[in-house]
């Protein structure tokens, strides 16, 4: 022990004494001289490594010989393996595939609405009818020489089947029966278009053209939206560099920052085309809407499962330091001895994602480990520690 005080004394004086026979700093600047002064900083930062050397002597002397010395107060963590689920955020808008405008299939008075706005209809409920310009007569007309040509065909048919009549006559019968009845179908069937029908069960959105008004097929004639709430979805842009990570069945986390609720649901599709505009693939989330509270275009926050590791070993983002090299490292303590005092190790670590502020650390830890905490900051590789915890 002596003989390392005698030897720190020894330096510091030997420095010291060379420093004042040596010209100083500022006569060097004066002088200008460039040779010099480049010598003089050489020669000072040889001094400075040798102080810092000699420092570093002078603390371990310390250490030994000072009893009553403070160690840093710390606290640790235990590095445990835990189940990490790593989610990719981003943004998307409420959709419905059911959310449609519906137009009349013929020109003609809007004769009478039925229903009204906000209210619920199911599929095929009447919604209008339109003025059928007379098609209700010609149907009715056209019915009547149905039943006549139906009764002549009736008739000869009994006729011919007892072999009376000729043949000519029996088949002419049965084809202005037929013709009779096509007629009938296709008058039907126009007369069909002037009643408007809900396409789907759901809620008229919009009631658009007003009892009486003229309307006809076409853009600009729509007559209602229908919206149904129960089929919603979101589907959004994900980077296709998540093409392997991001398929069908995962997990979604759906958040509607307007209603401050979330849902929790899973990937219903995703797409097989990149766009290569933003370069992406879509993925579709259905989202349940039970209380009928969320709407089309409502915009939301979507999480997509697109990592998940069950043995994961995760720490604080905040203890994680970085030196020169690039290295990121933290200090881990030995086993506390029966005063709680523990000697810290500088540890090389490889990280992996991060989520809320915890980073998965893929190596230089292990099951176990005491992770210093508060005071990772302030402490240095080989120091010892009073751990509080």
């Amino acid at each position: 022990m002596k003989k390392i005080v005698y030897t720190i004394t020894a330096s510091v004086l030997l420095i010291a004494c060379g420093g004042e026979q040596n010209q100083s700093v500022e006569e060097l600047v004066s002088s200008g001289n460039l040779e010099n002064i480049r010598a003089k900083k050489n020669e000072i930062s040889e001094q400075l490594k040798v102080l810092e050397l000699q420092a570093s002597q002078l603390d371990s002397v310390i250490s030994i010989l000072d009893s009553s010395e403070k160690f840093p107060l710390v606290t640790t963590i235990t590095a445990q393996s835990q189940n990490f689920v790593h989610f990719l955020e981003l943004q998307g808008a409420v959709k419905t595939k059911q959310n449609v405008l519906i137009y009349p299939e013929m020109p003609g008075t809007l004769q009478r609405v039925y229903v009204t706005e906000g209210q619920h209809v199911t599929k095929g409920q009447i919604l209008a009818s339109i003025d059928d310009g007379g098609i209700g007569s010609q149907l009715e007309q056209s019915k009547t020489q149905s039943e006549l040509a139906k009764t002549t065909f009736e008739r000869q048919k009994r006729l011919w089947d007892q072999k009376i009549g000729s043949e000519i006559q029996y088949l002419q019968a049965k084809t202005n029966y037929k013709a009779s009845e096509n007629v009938v179908k296709q008058i039907q069937s126009q007369l069909g278009k002037s009643i408007i029908r809900a396409p789907f069960s759901g809620i008229i959105d919009d009631v658009i053209k007003d009892q009486g008004t003229v309307v006809s097929p076409g853009s600009g004639s729509e007559v209602f939206r229908i919206i149904n709430l129960g089929n919603m979805y979101i589907q959004v842009d994900v980077p296709e560099i998540y093409l392997g990570q991001i398929t069908k069945g995962k997990e979604a986390i759906v958040y509607f920052p307007v209603l401050g609720d979330s849902v929790v649901t899973k990937i219903r599709e995703t797409g097989n085309f990149i766009k290569p505009g933003n370069r992406s693939f879509t993925a579709e989330i259905p989202v349940p809407n039970k209380g009928g509270i969320i709407k089309p275009n409502l915009t939301a926050k979507v999480k997509l499962n697109d990592y998940s590791n069950e043995d994961a070993i995760l720490i604080p983002q905040s203890i994680i330091s970085e030196n020169a090299a690039g290295d990121q490292y933290i200090y881990v303590g030995s086993e506390p001895n029966g005063e709680n005092e523990a000697v810290v190790t500088r540890s090389i670590i490889t990280t992996g994602k991060t989520q809320n502020g915890l980073v998965e650390v893929l190596s230089g830890i292990t099951d176990g480990d005491f992770i210093i905490k508060e005071g990772a900051r302030s402490v240095k590789d080989g120091q010892k520690v009073k751990i509080l915890n």
